[in-house]
């Protein structure tokens, strides 16, 4: 499948197989029993599942062959093709690895060589060692201030073998430690959205989609892409959506339903569904959403009443639209100068709005800008004006294109994970920030970093940054996630130690000093939900292969470090896997008894089918119980009701973010705004054929995207002609903060102006740990800045971003992201 090309099919899925032979991907799907010991049987499918999807492998001789779909998946994602490979690939992490110069001078290492990929293998003994007594030597000479833990959330699925649920626990009972507030998905989002309409928004259930399909006239998708985005989910997707999406995609090719797509590149949805485009100059949403409200307030078509009744401050805002507290009216001639539409395609689509049902559908993309907070507290103000919040297929949300937004939730139990300790008993040493904050913004890691004890503002507080010598990475890839890859490299130096878990050997392993290879999802038993919002059931996920090489599990690698001060037995709670599995599984038993759901005991469920479909749920509308009563159902915001005009915000004084949403310049944009000799905006949203920088050590699987070896570069006709650059050409992409390779693709879908390289390309270092060297894959934070999107959040605006392309004239470097260590003797020759 391409960029234009989605047949969200199980038919699809079986004929796109890298390693699936018809016959055997059509067979019939045999009762799966006893396979936790995997591998025992010469052959045999077994069933398992991932934030991709739920399949089955086939097992011959204890090796992995091939995979098939979930039976009880209609609309498999082709990102299965991937997923052995995530086992069995060079860039596999396979044993301890300590880097050389840190082996022999710890501390006092040369952390200018973080980078050059030269590592010792260890035994676990000496590593476990190694972990502990720089743990102990940090919280003795820095206190609590001087270790950090990365954020740890999508490495894999699983309730039990929950990567950060095991480090919390293990490095809970040594003692306290700095932490992370946020993510780098939504984090603008996460702050302002409670202040505005009481809740996250972003990660909660949507109106189910069939109340969508029954009532709407209009969908407006955002900046929001549900095809690309719904193939993963944060639990095991059933990709009920699909089927939903499919009777979207017929009613508007029966003219029964208006989809809008407000973007400035033709979305995979947009293709999909065969919809409209409104497509706005990059970075100008808010100024579009003004003067839709203006037109509104204007032409006397917004909803007074829902404005009286549900909402507070609109009396605050409306001199700012009305353009008397800084002569400036928000109309649509001013926003047209702005965003690129004309004023009457901006009236038009402002008089649609309220022309029968509208269901505004935000994505997260735009959240990622330079005041990124103003967008979706903005939609939150359009959508209160139109009225329809709290109706079957109206109002506004944030989730549509996310953990199968709108699918109808079950009435099933949903199983808790592996937490905290029972009655811990006291840390061996007591919390220490000694003045400092004991959580930063997670994308402020680099800030802090840089400058220690520096004060920032965050959501009313005053932050403080801890002096940080000490950084622990589990199920986390920062050399990914965070902007500005050669600010990052820079401040790495600051660390005295990194220790990263993976079983990929990513470049955040690269710049580690202390390396653990931890087990894939596919060498563990666990359970877990079949569909995050709809719950449908509850699936076994067994073990596939034995742990490979010397992995170990995240649970086992922190028993064994806890092991090293006597706490083993206390972190362990007396349980091994099985036990565990089958005590939170006995758990969702009781609860489900709770709900009149009656499950089987676990062992007919394990040696079974190892799946349970829930009773089907009843739709369900977004703050409907709000619309009904709003008084007994408050939401969690001061007032209880919408503040398009916040008095908390407001009260914290910060320029970057007043009391109600405004336009503001970001610090840099394209089409008229404030640049220098970059023209061209780089979006870097989440890809097509990967959930972040995950399966992009997949060889097969990433040749079927890469270009000339690269990750691709999208970029329209008139753009690459201008610099005379043809499909396949090798392309530099490059500013002031970095520059890297990629791959010409010359697509009808982009705007003049407007390029993307997607996020999760692996970092390539044409030097290894060298600050401004040429990335030779294509990683796009190589080239974003890294900068708050505003006091309030302190979240990435990892979007706002200008480069310029050329055509790469020298022979193109080797890529150098994948593939392992090289492994040398302590004393620094091979061990090869």
């Amino acid at each position: 499948m391409d960029i234009h090309d989605f047949n969200p099919s199980r038919r699809r899925f079986l004929s796109g197989m890298l390693a699936v032979g018809a016959a055997s991907a059509l067979a019939p799907n045999p009762l799966i029993s006893k396979v936790w010991a995997a591998g025992e049987n010469p052959e045999q499918w077994i069933q398992s599942g991932s934030h991709y999807g739920a399949f089955e492998a086939k097992v011959v001789n204890g090796e992995w062959t091939e995979t098939r779909p979930f039976k009880h998946d209609k609309y498999p994602c082709d990102m299965l093709n991937a997923v052995r490979e995530v086992v069995y690939n060079p860039s596999r992490v396979r044993y301890p690895m300590v880097r050389l110069d840190w082996l022999l001078k710890r501390e006092e290492s040369d952390r200018s060589q973080r980078g050059d990929n030269r590592f010792v293998r260890v035994s676990w003994d000496q590593a476990l060692d190694l972990l502990y007594e720089e743990l102990e030597r940090v919280q003795k000479t820095y206190g609590s201030s001087g270790v950090f833990t990365g954020l740890a959330d999508w490495q894999m699925v699983g309730k039990y073998h929950k990567a950060g649920g095991a480090m919390d626990r293990g490095l809970g009972l040594h003692g306290s430690y700095v932490t992370t507030v946020g993510d780098y998905s939504a984090a603008a989002a996460q702050v302002i959205l409670p202040h505005v309409i009481g809740s996250l928004e972003v990660y909660e259930q949507q109106t189910s989609l069939p109340l969508v399909i029954q009532n709407s006239n209009t969908i407006v998708l955002w900046g929001c892409d549900p095809i690309k985005n719904l193939q993963i989910e944060f639990l095991v997707p059933d990709h009920d959506a699909f089927g939903y999406w499919q009777q979207i995609k017929e009613a508007v090719a029966q003219n029964k339903m208006r989809v809008i797509s407000v973007d400035p590149v033709r979305s995979k949805s947009q293709n999909y569904l065969g919809c409209e485009q409104l497509a706005l100059r990059p970075q100008t949403d808010v100024a579009l959403m003004l003067a839709l409200a203006h037109t509104l307030y204007e032409e006397k078509l917004y909803d007074t009443a829902f404005i009286t009744d549900y909402t507070v401050g609109f009396e605050q805002f409306l001199p700012y639209l009305l353009g008397e507290s800084d002569k400036q009216p928000k109309n649509a001639e001013w926003a047209a100068e702005i965003c690129g539409l004309t004023a009457e395609q901006i009236r038009d689509f402002a008089r649609l709005l309220v022309k029968g049902r509208t269901q505004f559908m935000g994505g997260w993309c735009v959240q990622r800008m330079h005041h990124g907070e103003q967008y979706p507290w903005m939609l939150v103000v359009l959508a209160s004006m139109v009225g329809q919040i709290g109706l079957p297929g109206g109002g506004v949300g944030f989730g549509w294109h996310y953990n199968g937004g709108g699918t109808v939730t079950s009435t099933g139990p949903v199983l808790s994970g592996l937490g905290s300790i029972t009655n811990p008993p006291q840390a061996k040493y007591k919390a220490d920030f000694r003045g400092a904050s004991e959580h930063i913004p997670t994308s402020r890691i680099v800030d802090c970093l840089l400058a220690p004890g520096n004060k920032i503002a965050f959501n009313g507080e005053t932050l403080t940054y801890p002096d940080i010598k000490m950084a622990i990475y589990s199920a986390a890839n920062p050399f990914h996630a965070q902007q500005d890859r050669n600010r990052m490299i820079d401040a790495w130096k600051k660390l005295e130690t990194v220790v990263v878990l993976d079983h990929q050997w990513t470049a955040s392993c690269r710049f580690a000093d202390i390396v653990l290879p931890v087990t894939t999802r596919f060498e563990r038993n666990d359970i877990e939900q079949f569909g995050t919002h709809s719950n449908k059931g509850l699936m076994a996920l067994h073990q596939i292969v034995k742990p490979q090489y010397e992995a170990r599990h995240d649970f086992d690698i922190f028993a064994g470090l806890c092991k090293r001060f006597d706490k083993e037995a206390v972190y362990r709670e007396n349980r091994n896997e099985m036990q565990w599995i089958q005590a939170l599984y006995d758990e969702g038993v009781k609860m489900g008894a709770s709900l009149g759901v009656t499950l089987p005991d676990f062992t007919t469920f394990w040696q079974g089918d190892g799946y349970i479909e829930y009773p089907s749920g009843q739709p369900w509308v977004r703050h409907g119980e709000f619309r009904e009563q709003p008084d007994l159902n408050p939401l969690g915001t001061p007032s209880g009701l919408i503040e398009i005009y916040s008095k908390t915000i407001a009260g914290f004084a910060y320029e970057d973010c007043p009391g109600h949403p405004v336009w503001m310049e970001p610090f840099e944009r394209t089409h008229s705004g404030k640049k220098d000799k970059y023209p061209l905006h780089l979006q870097s949203c989440h890809p097509d054929k990967r959930l972040h920088s995950q399966l992009c050590s997949s060889e097969a699987f990433r040749n079927t995207y890469a270009v000339a070896g690269r990750e691709p570069l999208y970029i329209s006709e008139q753009d690459a002609t201008t610099r005379g650059l043809k499909a396949g050409d090798i392309a530099r992409v490059f500013n002031a903060r970095g520059q890297v390779l990629a791959g010409v693709v010359i697509s009808p879908d982009f705007t003049p102006g407007v390029v993307r390289i997607h996020e999760g390309a692996w970092y390539s270092p044409q030097e290894g740990g060298k600050a401004g060297t040429l990335c030779t894959y294509g990683d796009p934070n190589v080239l974003s800045a890294d900068i708050g999107t505003s006091q309030l959040a302190q979240g990435p605006s990892a979007h706002t971003v200008l480069v310029e392309v050329e055509r790469y004239q020298q022979k193109a470097p080797p890529v150098t992201a994948f593939g392992g260590p090289q492994i040398v003797k302590e004393e620094g020759t091979s061990a090869a």
